[in-house]
């Protein structure tokens, strides 16, 4: 349900903001999620938007009078409009710039009130099966309203209540006491449909409160917090797709701790996790408009930063190994130095696919360590070469021998 595909706009004026609200604890993405749902597809739009002008036109045809004719031409209106914005708003998302949610929630409560002022409209016509028609039609709609903006139950009951009650009033002063079980039914069933909406959105929250928390842990490092494999490489393969699309360099670096098995051999797994934790906060500290920052297992990390040259890398990733290499306070009394080694590759030089620059990194990793140890390295041209031939031959071996093997 949680999706990075694009960012619906949250409301921003009050009273669309309120209408939308779910409560003060649901996350962003949560939110943005259930905006998206109040858009809908345009297949689903048409469909309702087709059958409420249709009804409108119908009737309009059959009585001509100014009244019903003035509600087919606003229940064109209105569903044209609210045809264009949705438009609109899926084309801005795929911009990814902000989409016209206040107008969208707007002419939907329009649409609402001409379904509700249009079925008054027709039983003041006097002729039954126009009545009926028209009736049967704002029902229909409700239980659509309802399943289908339950993502905001507050939005839903309004659009519910705008879309019969208008019914409730007129037919009390029709002076028809065989139509004034109506007056006890509509709001029944108009409770019923809220009460709906608010249920199925409880169920909703739930289900994507614990869709988000199995993907934290499907994509994120119990330890540190930080992404692990799985999460980077989701991480990477988008910044990969932005790159392309817009044509931004960004670095990778790959870091590994100096000496990390003698704190685990002298001070107990437990020493080495307290020591692994502050890594990750101080690669934080060192990083802080990364675009992720990744724990790849063991003491390897992995850092993706947004926008820069190969100078600018190599002065961040100096900047990680003098952060990481301040001395690590265990307990009051024992401290252990710390120490880091970082291979730097580049997007696009170095590559353009995940395993391609994770093996550039991993190369240019491998001579910072092999000078000295606690170094930085940005990748050269031969480096990478000579890191894509063994991965392309690392991969052809192990498709001939798992073709063997079949």
């Amino acid at each position: 349900m949680l999706s990075d595909a694009g960012q619906y706009s949250l409301p921003r004026w009050r009273l669309m903001r309120w209408l939308t609200d779910v409560g003060p604890d649901v996350p962003a993405d949560i939110r943005s999620a259930l905006v998206a749902q109040l858009f809908g597809a345009v297949p689903i739009f048409a469909g309702g938007a087709i059958n409420s002008v249709a009804i409108a036109a119908i009737v309009a045809y059959r009585m001509q009078t100014p009244l019903l004719i003035a509600w087919f031409v606003l229940e064109l209106v209105i569903c044209l409009a609210r045809l264009a914005i949705l438009l609109a708003a899926h084309r801005a998302i795929r911009l990814h710039r902000p989409t016209p949610t206040d107008l969208h929630l707007l002419f939907s409560m329009a649409w609402s009130l001409s379904l509700g002022l249009g079925a008054v409209a027709s039983i003041a016509s006097g002729d039954w099966l126009v009545a009926m028609l028209s009736c049967m039609s704002t029902a229909a709609m409700i239980g659509g309203i309802s399943f289908r903006n339950f993502g905001a139950p507050r939005f839903a009951g309004l659009m519910i209540l705008i879309s019969l009650g208008p019914v409730v009033p007129y037919i009390a002063l029709l002076n028809e006491p065989v139509l004034y079980i109506v007056i006890y039914q509509i709001p029944m069933y108009l409770a019923a449909m809220t009460g709906a909406a608010f249920r199925l959105n409880r169920m909703l929250l739930t289900t994507m409160r614990a869709e988000r928390e199995n993907s934290r842990r499907a994509h994120h490092d119990a330890l540190t917090g930080l992404l692990n494999r799985a999460g980077l490489v989701d991480a990477l393969e988008a910044k990969l797709a932005a790159s392309r699309r817009d044509g931004l360099p960004f670095a990778l670096f790959f870091s590994d701790l100096d000496a990390f098995k003698p704190v685990n051999d002298t001070f107990g797994h437990a020493a080495g996790d307290a020591v692994l934790k502050t890594v990750a906060d101080r690669l934080r500290e060192a990083v802080p408009g990364a675009t992720a920052i990744a724990r790849m297992g063991g003491d390897e990390f992995v850092v993706l930063v947004d926008g820069v040259t190969a100078e600018q890398a190599l002065a961040t990733g100096e900047r990680i190994v003098g952060e990481i290499a301040k001395p690590c306070q265990l307990d009051s009394e024992t401290s252990v130095p710390l120490g880091a080694s970082v291979g730097i590759s580049m997007s696009p030089d170095h590559g353009l696919e995940v395993d391609e620059l994770l093996a550039v990194a991993d190369a240019a990793l491998y001579e910072a360590k092999s000078g000295g140890k606690s170094r930085c390295c940005l990748a050269s041209v031969d480096m990478g070469i000579a890191a894509l031939r063994r991965l392309r031959h690392t991969g052809k071996r192990v498709a001939q021998e798992t073709s063997a093997a079949a």
